[in-house]
């Protein structure tokens, strides 16, 4: 296949039931980037630092064993079919009420019990990239019709990491779907990565409850210690989704490390960006605040939320959404 990235796929290991996982890399422009077939999971990205030096950027696990042991983060996994949560681990969907498996407290997060994160998708190679595909069949997690579901990631010309999430449905249905990488922009081994520069282009956050589920108000961020509408060191403390503005093609966010010369930007089709910092990080192979999460994504609670923007999706309709991980250095 014809294509300006080098892609190779490899057999990498099998989950505790013997169902075996292969691994695809992805290198042009500088970067690589190493896919899963476990739960769609990006393990690696390395990107050179201003010095000219590569590192490794994301916060990744060395075989599946790890990853069938250190769910609870989702280390790098897309996640659905619902991402973020769900409150009260129900909705009302054309005038029935479903209900999904709660897997935290009362509430669905990231697609209950046994989401997309946990599940080998099949994978292809397509022009600079892999495409990675499964089935969630109705009922699942508590979730109505049949889901076909592809992600694709490649690389872009300069190196930049781009994915395309593309879903169907055979009745309706609700989606909401984000690749859960933690960023760590000096280098995954380097401990916590407080102290890096945010921006965003956000001026209000979804306002949420004691559970992290959505009040429906939108609250701005002037005056408080959520306003990165100006770069500003990152602080512990964060799990919250930002409402994008319309950017005009620049970067909905960028997060920068000043020591490494490394910049991130992201730029999304996506209305909202949860900024998680990983303050529960510590019980495993990281500490805590290692990794600095950008999910791309529609607000939390959205089925409950009709003032929200919306997450349905009926037959013969296509859920689209791209977002773009651009790598450089200043």
């Amino acid at each position: 296949m014809t294509t300006g990235t080098a892609v190779q796929s490899e057999d990498f290991s099998t989950l505790a039931d013997g169902t075996p996982v292969r691994r695809w890399t992805l290198e042009r422009g500088g970067t690589r980037v190493r896919v899963l077939t476990y739960g769609a999971v990006v393990q690696s990205v390395v990107v050179p630092g201003r010095d000219g030096a590569r590192a490794e950027v994301v916060l990744g696990l060395p075989d599946v064993t790890a990853y069938e042991t250190y769910t609870g983060p989702y280390f790098g996994a897309v996640v659905g079919r619902y991402a973020n949560r769900i409150g009260g681990g129900s909705f009302v969907l054309d005038g029935r009420t479903h209900r999904v498996t709660a897997n935290e407290g009362r509430n669905t997060l990231h697609g209950g019990g046994r989401g997309f994160d946990k599940r080998v998708w099949d994978a292809e190679e397509v022009p600079d990239g892999v495409r990675l595909s499964l089935v969630a069949e109705d009922g699942e997690e508590g979730f109505p019709g049949r889901l076909a579901v592809s992600v694709t990631y490649t690389l872009d010309e300069d190196g930049a990491l781009r994915i395309a999430y593309r879903a169907t449905t055979d009745a309706p249905t609700v989606v909401n779907l984000t690749n859960h990488t933690y960023w760590n922009l000096a280098g995954a081994d380097s401990g916590s990565a407080l102290g890096h520069e945010l921006r965003l282009a956000a001026g209000r956050i979804t306002a949420v409850d004691g559970e992290s589920i959505p009040t429906g108000e939108l609250v701005p961020v002037e005056g408080t210690r959520f306003d990165f509408r100006e770069p500003r060191p990152v602080g512990p403390g964060y799990d919250v989704n930002y409402v994008l503005e319309e950017t005009g093609g620049e970067p909905a966010a960028e997060l920068y490390d000043a020591a490494s010369g490394r910049l991130m930007s992201v730029r999304t089709t996506e209305p909202g960006i949860q900024v998680y910092t990983a303050d529960h990080l510590g019980d495993g192979p990281f500490v805590p605040c290692a990794g600095i999460a950008l999910e791309t994504q529609h607000f939390p609670d959205s089925p409950n939320r009709p003032e929200f923007p919306g997450t349905v999706l009926r037959p013969g309709e296509e859920f689209a959404s791209t977002t773009v991980y651009g790598f450089s250095t200043r």
